[in-house]
């Protein structure tokens, strides 16, 4: 038993020791911190899954293609690998304590949840759902996951976002969730998916712009209610921190940057450190990675209060090296699980991103 035990330390040591050196070779800062966080913390992740679909067909969705005999040829056993692979993510993002509470995008719908969280390695954390259907016409949707022990859930709901400009237009709902972190405050978090820019950059900017000020709105209101609310807004934005959507319609702040009652954007740093969450080949800008899944606090998570706050004041991203490929070019990229309509069998186009909170 005791050399069993050995064993299972050690090769769990390595992968995390192996998880460290690997961001460094990948451009990433090292900055991962696997220690259990007990009573006193837990860990929030944000993860884009990328098309995480069943194999059937709804007809009510334009989900045709993830069948197996639609264009993307999905089947049982792609759905199942790509499950456990998103399973193994959460956990290696968790290390020895898997996180509390994590935010999803591009989620099918609750069935996918329920196998999440039930049907894989994560069935023993006994994760709970928080789900909305939204209208997004491809069926995509928004969804977070939690464990009762670190968070108890108050109060969900899911805001509709119509554009007034395209009333015909639909996509993801923004969800919130409201509950008592770490027996101790209340936690306010928005989950969000923004219009992607499929249809040209420009033309698709006011579309993030509305939804932005949308959840502006909405933050705003519980921050006149109460001056002191603890606020966490997390997603896939498809702009990077630095651009009018997130910059002037959030207002979100750089954390060297802001104010009390300010928002503030952990990601922030990360634009001058030539780091993403998301890689593009192509385009008039070339290949790049850019910062597009973001975490957003209020800045009564960053000062010194009682309650809760972030740890170190910092979110990060999180760059094991499973995570990553080469391309054709020889760059180092996300092991996506399509390439165009090639099945590729990796584990998302982007990569996660988490922080801690502690009180």
């Amino acid at each position: 038993m005791k050399k069993l035990l050995f064993v299972i330390f050690f090769c769990l040591a390595s992968t995390i020791y192996g998880i460290g050196q690997n961001q460094a070779a990948n451009g990433f800062p090292v900055d991962f911190d696997d220690r259990p966080r007990g009573l006193d913390a837990m860990r929030i992740m944000f993860y884009n899954t990328e098309n995480l679909f069943d194999p059937l067909d709804d007809s009510l969705k334009a989900d045709e293609s993830f069948t197996p005999e639609g264009g993307n040829h999905w089947s049982e056993y792609k759905y199942w690998q790509k499950q456990n692979q998103i399973a193994q993510v959460i956990s290696t993002v968790g290390g020895w304590e898997v996180p509390a509470i994590i935010g999803l995008c591009e989620v099918e719908n609750r069935h996918v949840l329920i196998n999440l969280v039930g049907n894989t390695p994560l069935k023993k954390y006994k994760y709970s759902i928080v789900h909305h259907e939204s209208p997004d016409f491809r069926g995509i949707d928004v969804a977070l996951i939690y464990r009762k022990e670190k968070f108890q859930l108050l109060k969900d709901t899911a805001y509709e976002v119509i554009f007034p400009f395209d009333k015909d237009s639909r996509t993801r709902d923004i969800l919130y969730v409201k509950g008592i972190a770490l027996d101790t405050d209340t936690l306010h978090i928005f989950v969000s998916h923004w219009p992607s820019k499929y249809g040209g950059a420009f033309v698709t900017i006011p579309k993030r712009e509305y939804v932005a000020k949308q959840i502006k709105r909405y933050s705003d209101a519980i921050l006149k209610a109460n001056p002191n609310a603890k606020i966490l807004i997390m997603g896939d934005f498809n702009d990077t921190p630095n651009e009018e959507s997130v910059s002037n319609s959030l207002k979100a702040k750089s954390p060297e940057n802001y104010k009390s009652g300010n928002l503030v954007n952990l990601m922030y740093p990360m634009m001058s450190a030539n780091i993403g969450t998301h890689f593009y080949s192509g385009g008039a800008t070339g290949a790049e990675w850019s910062v597009l899944d973001q975490m957003v606090v209020s800045s009564n998570l960053l000062d010194d209060s009682l309650g809760l706050r972030v740890k170190n004041k910092q979110a990060h991203i999180f760059s094991a090296d499973f995570l990553f490929e080469k391309n054709n070019k020889g760059m180092t990229v996300p092991y996506r699980t399509f390439i165009g309509m090639k099945y590729n069998g990796g584990f998302s186009d982007h990569l996660p991103v988490y922080m801690d909170i502690e009180r």
